[in-house]
């Protein structure tokens, strides 16, 4: 294992977080925190409690999760596609580092940084709801294990996109729309048994379900569901970057 490339490639890109902080990290808790302020208040208003936990606790474990697969796609979109738009890519598979290698340290800093961000609303989140955390143990288990599984679409993003418009697609119009109607803000037992169905063919419902079992046992399938879903994305990801470096898709001239 070639540490030392590992950690060339992951300090660059956590650099360039700190060269970026207002849009990498400021940015994304304002955001957030206006969504506190706005559906806490015009919402929570008049929706007191949802499955017994109050309307603005409720709505915490979904808003975390939709920072952090937008976040995570992005920042590994945007950090594999770089190299790739001024050819220094071709350097970097031309040294002696393998393909693992490369994934580790682009995922792993893109990885970091949506992580950083979790635990910054998560802290910050406490300054508008009170909140509990049931489980600690799988609560940062499904904040690393979608870090890191958005982490790795990005990176496949990264590789596919052509241009900057392409590495905007995924996240903007496909990720959060479904975040959205994934029961970031509501439960999906309040929907028509007919749209409940249609839900759960929606991947992001087991995310935002299984967080939200972490923090209150409240959840709309079961955790186990969760969990293997959260891995059959995770491993689906894998198979695509391991296919990708060995047909050499997009990243041989």
């Amino acid at each position: 294992m070639n540490w030392r490339a590992i950690k060339a490639i992951y300090y660059f890109e956590m650099a360039r977080t700190g060269r970026t902080i207002w849009q990498s990290i400021v940015s994304p808790v304002l955001s957030t925190s206006l969504y506190f302020v706005v559906f806490g208040a015009a919402i929570g208003s008049r929706i007191t409690e949802i499955e017994g936990v109050t309307y603005g606790a409720f709505i915490v474990p979904g808003l975390i999760m939709l920072t952090l697969l937008t976040q995570s796609t992005m920042n590994a979109s945007f950090g594999i596609y770089f190299p790739r738009f001024t050819g220094t890519i071709y350097e970097i598979l031309s040294a002696p580092v393998s393909a693992f290698e490369i994934v580790l340290g682009y995922v792993g800093a893109a990885a970091t940084k949506s992580i950083i961000l979790g635990v910054i609303i998560l802290a910050t989140s406490w300054l508008f709801v009170p909140l509990r955390i049931e489980h600690p143990f799988w609560m940062v288990a499904y904040l690393v294990l979608t870090s890191f599984t958005f982490s790795l679409l990005g990176f496949i993003i990264g590789i596919w996109a052509e241009g900057f418009e392409r590495l905007q697609i995924v996240p903007l119009l496909v990720i959060m729309p479904l975040t959205f109607l994934g029961g970031t803000f509501y439960s999906i037992n309040v929907l028509p048994p007919v749209w409940q169905t249609i839900a759960l063919f929606n991947p992001v419902v087991y995310l935002v379900s299984g967080f939200r079992w972490s923090f209150f046992e409240v959840a709309d399938v079961s955790h186990g569901v969760s969990i293997a879903m959260t891995l059959l994305f995770l491993a689906i990801c894998l198979a695509v970057i391991w296919w990708m470096f060995r047909t050499g898709y997009k990243l041989k001239k």
